[in-house]
């Protein structure tokens, strides 16, 4: 009987999965309908511009209205100078729409690897697929994104309007001792601008849930991993490596951190440093957020590691023990034949195999990866910088660090 290497494809006993995280659901089907989106996501560009406007325009326009667009008696941020909206609407809103279009062509190849590879064991093969098509099935669930517009109008108003809304007069809202009475741009904030936004978000997280689900149920199945494969990961190092499609979602979210310090630095006088700690943890926590799941894979990796090290470690000293019975007792060779033989090639050949397996990973990412994810938190936070140092002074330590 042949194995699952020996097999074609095509003959194995189901058809490899088609799996993708964003192409599915109701909105996609309306996106779609309206010339919004396409098969393939060929014109997400529309909604992204679409969204803007919606969020971002009406805000403008009636806080021109209720003259509340620069400065204004009694305002203590008019809307211009409110950098954590205007981030969240024309830098935030457009990346996490624009971010599906990356991870539809890093994630979705992800899941066929298991079989290309051969990864998956052919016993489980009809589990792998049952385990696609259920993740497909909750993407593409109505009452999901429903649940989901119903939280953004319930919990994620009161956490907008008791942790993240200013306490003082502002383009939106003109509070007194008890209540937050808003303006006309406040209103469209509040009710359309603010929840489309949680929205996206939320979805966003939505679909981290499905990936990590299914990669958990992938992570149960009998997996074809090799210590002594060079990706030192087992052979699915390249989950981690796929990882970093989520990159724009996390670099969203650093830029509404950077926003929000922005405003408490340049608006409410905080000093810089007093955020410290959150821009820190934000970091790490969506970095966590993404790669943590990860270490689902992480007991077989440990099983794969043990037996190897085993295996090798005793093919590896057989072979030793060969090479000296041949060479080593003999003395009557020429140190010029020793040179030329195979067997001094193959020595060294093994000796590399065995130190790729000592060196297997028991987490399927890099270091790499790591950083790569938290470089796209920090980026955000980087012009932060400029409301303690000037243009000058920051090229000036730049330079510095780089020529020291």
């Amino acid at each position: 009987m042949k194995t699952i290497l020996e097999q074609p494809i095509e003959t194995l006993p189901v058809d490899p999965p088609e799996f993708s995280l964003v192409l599915g659901g109701a909105l996609f089907q309306l996106y779609r309908r309206s010339h919004l989106s396409g098969a393939a996501l060929e014109r997400l560009y529309r909604q992204a511009i679409l969204f803007t406007l919606v969020t971002w325009l009406p805000l403008l326009f009636l806080s021109f209205l209720d003259r509340h667009v620069i400065r204004s008696a009694g305002i203590q941020v008019p809307f211009l100078h409110d950098i954590e909206a205007n981030v969240r609407f024309l830098v935030a809103l457009p990346v996490l729409i624009l971010a599906e279009l990356g991870v539809q062509k890093r994630v979705s190849p992800l899941i066929r690897r298991f079989i290309d590879r051969r990864i998956i064991e052919v016993r489980d093969l009809p589990a792998f697929a049952a385990a696609v098509a259920s993740a497909q099935r909750v993407r593409d669930l109505v009452a999901v994104e429903v649940v989901v517009l119903i939280l953004v109008y319930t919990i994620g108003l009161w956490v907008w309007r008791s942790q993240i809304a200013w306490g003082d007069r502002t383009w939106y809202a003109l509070p007194d001792k008890t209540h937050l009475h808003l303006t006309l741009a406040g209103y469209w904030y509040a009710f359309v601008s603010i929840p489309i936004f949680q929205f996206l978000l939320v979805r966003w997280y939505l679909r981290l849930a499905i990936w990590f689900r299914l990669l958990w149920q992938i992570s149960k199945l009998h997996l074809r991993l090799s210590a002594a494969h060079p990706d030192r990961a087992g052979g699915i190092g390249f989950i981690g490596g796929g990882s970093f499609a989520f990159a724009p979602i996390l670099f969203a979210q650093g830029a509404l951190l950077s926003g929000f310090i922005a405003d408490r630095v340049l608006i409410g006088k905080q000093p810089l440093m007093s955020f410290k700690l959150e821009a820190i943890g934000t970091v790490v926590f969506l970095v966590v957020v993404i790669l943590g799941p990860l270490l689902m894979f992480t007991p077989q990796l440990a099983s794969t590691l043990r037996k190897s090290s085993a295996e090798y470690g005793l093919m590896a000293s057989r072979f030793v023990w060969c090479f000296e019975e041949k060479w080593m007792r003999r003395g009557d060779y020429e140190p010029e034949e020793l040179l030329r033989n195979e067997d001094v090639r193959s020595l060294a050949e093994m000796s590399n195999v065995y130190e790729d397996v000592r060196q297997m990973r028991l987490v399927p990412f890099w270091t790499n990866d790591i950083i790569r994810l938290a470089v796209a938190v920090a980026i955000p936070l980087v012009p932060l910088s400029l409301t303690v140092l000037s243009p000058a002074e920051l090229l000036k330590f730049v330079l510095k660090i780089a020529f020291k």
